[in-house]
C-alpha cells in the first residue's frame, strides 16, 4: 500500500489503483493461525532459528531480509511512541503529526515495495527450489493481500489524526490518537505473525538451497 500526498499537507491518500483488498479467506488465515501449519515446517525443523546466523550459507541476502523485518517492527514501535506522547500530553501536537505522517508514509511505502518484490520475484523462485513449501509461499502471498486492507485502514486512521491536528481541536486529536494507537496494536499483531512465518519459510529455504539460489 503506497502512501501518497495530495489531500492536505501531510495527509496520505491510501487509495492506490490496482491494489487488491483482502479476501475473507486470506484475512481469516492471517487472523487465526498461530504459526505455520505442520506440513510447512519441514525445513525450519532442519534449520531452526537459533542456528541461522552461524550457518555457512547465512549471507548478505538472509541478513538483509531479517534486517528489513526488524526495521518494520521498529517503525511500528516508534509510531506507538508518538501516539503515546500525544495521549500523555507530553508533546506538541503538530510535531507529533509531522513525525507520524513521515513514519507512516515510510512504513507503508517500504512494506508495499518489499511485498511486491517478494510476490513477483523471490517467492516464485523459492517455490521452484523447494516444491514441498510451494503452498507456504502461496500463503505468504495471500497474507500480503490481507495486509493491504490493514495498511489501508492504518492510512485512514493516520489521516484522521492529521486532520484533527490541522483543525487544532485538542479533544478530537486525542480521540484520533487513541484510535490510531488501537489500530497500530492490531496491525502489529497481524504483521508480526506474517513476518515470523515468512522468516521460517524463506531463511531455511535459502540456507538449504544456497548454491542453487
Amino acid at each position: 500500500m503506497r502512501a501518497r500526498l495530495g489531500l492536505a499537507p501531510g495527509v496520505m491518500d491510501p487509495h492506490v489503483p490496482g491494489v487488491m483488498r483482502e479476501s475473507p479467506r486470506s484475512q481469516n488465515d492471517l487472523a487465526t493461525r498461530a504459526g505455520l501449519p505442520e506440513a510447512l515446517q519441514v525445513l525450519v525443523r532442519q534449520y531452526p532459528r537459533d542456528i541461522w546466523q552461524s550457518h555457512r550459507n547465512f549471507d548478505a541476502l538472509t541478513r538483509f531480509w531479517l534486517e528489513r523485518h526488524l526495521m518494520f517492527r521498529q517503525l511500528l514501535d516508534r509510531l506507538r511512541g508518538e501516539t503515546e506522547t500525544l495521549l500523555d500530553g507530553n508533546a506538541e501536537a503538530r510535531g507529533v503529526g509531522a513525525r507520524t505522517s513521515r513514519l507512516t508514509g515510510f512504513l507503508l511505502g517500504e512494506l508495499h515495495g518489499h511485498h511486491q518484490i517478494e510476490d513477483v520475484h523471490y517467492f516464485p523462485v523459492l517455490a521452484r527450489l523447494e516444491p514441498r513449501l510451494a503452498a507456504g509461499f502461496e500463503l505468504l502471498d495471500s497474507d500480503h493481500h490481507a495486509l493491504d486492507g490493514h495498511l489501508h485502514d492504518l492510512a485512514d486512521s493516520t489521516n484522521d489524526l492529521l486532520r484533527a491536528i490541522v483543525d487544532g481541536q485538542q479533544a478530537p486529536a486525542r480521540d484520533a490518537a487513541g484510535a490510531l494507537q488501537a489500530r497500530l496494536a492490531g496491525f502489529e499483531g497481524f504483521l508480526d505473525r506474517h513476518l515470523i512465518d515468512e522468516e521460517e519459510l524463506v531463511i531455511p529455504t535459502i540456507l538449504h538451497h544456497a548454491p542453487r539460489f
